[in-house]
């Protein structure tokens, strides 16, 4: 039995798969901005599956807080799994530093801070998982959603090294690209349905890129291969579409 962290628990996605982690057998720590929204997932998880569930404030943005919301766990988790993001209209931040700002920090500068020291502590035990839900959207910019997707970017990035980096301390780490997925986030827009993925199979394939320690994860086998031939347009013919 692990003892799972979730980071950005109030999410659709954070949802989904801290029930898919406690069906599993797993404590379950939820963290989130808003702790007091997280009581009744608590109640409903350690009552459900009969494992322990203990939720904590913790602001993705508030870097000063990280070290010490760290600290404040117990036990000190086996996995983490870092969910928290944000996205808006593009054109309208790219007009609005403070958005813009608002986007890079929720979706990569936060997520750095305090992986940097989940992956301190797990190379001291030599053990460890993290998990963190990056995008397709970071595998090349597009007009429709270029701040969003550089923010992620990083975040792939920065996943990437911290795998190598992490690979001799006999930590794991597991970068997870969903996709298009019908969450709060995405409401307002119209997504392809065939292209789409729903939260439970977001969290299916996380419990299965840890259980298999697998490296890369595309929800939907397909959007490795859409993004291949995305990344292979050249430059000069890319930048004139409409996309």
């Amino acid at each position: 039995m692990s003892t799972v962290l979730i980071l950005g628990a109030t999410s659709d996605m954070a949802v989904a798969i801290a029930r898919k982690m406690a069906a599993k057998g797993n404590n379950i720590q939820l963290a989130a901005r808003n702790a007091g929204r997280l009581q009744a997932l608590q109640s409903d998880i350690s009552i459900r599956y009969g494992v322990n569930c203990a939720i904590y404030e913790f602001d993705a943005t508030d870097f000063a807080t990280h070290s010490s919301f760290y600290l404040s766990l117990s036990p000190k988790p086996d996995i983490v799994i870092c969910v928290f993001g944000y996205m808006s209209d593009t054109l309208a931040a790219s007009k609005n530093w403070e958005e813009s700002l608002k986007i890079i920090n929720s979706n990569y500068t936060g997520a750095v801070s305090v992986l940097n020291i989940v992956a301190e502590d797990f190379a001291e035990r030599n053990s460890g998982t993290i998990v963190g839900i990056s995008s397709v959207a970071g595998e090349r910019g597009r007009q429709s959603n270029y701040i969003y997707g550089s923010a992620k970017a990083g975040f792939t990035a920065y996943l990437s090294g911290l795998r190598n980096r992490l690979y001799k301390h006999k930590v794991h780490v597991v970068s997870v690209l969903p996709g298009f997925v019908n969450t709060k986030m995405t409401a307002e827009l119209k997504l392809p349905p065939l292209l789409t993925a729903d939260t439970e199979q977001v969290a299916a394939a996380v419990e299965k890129a840890i259980g298999k320690k697998q490296n890369v994860v595309y929800v939907k086998w397909f959007w490795k291969w859409i993004m291949m031939i995305i990344k292979s347009i050249p430059e000069n013919i890319f930048k004139k579409k409409n996309l």
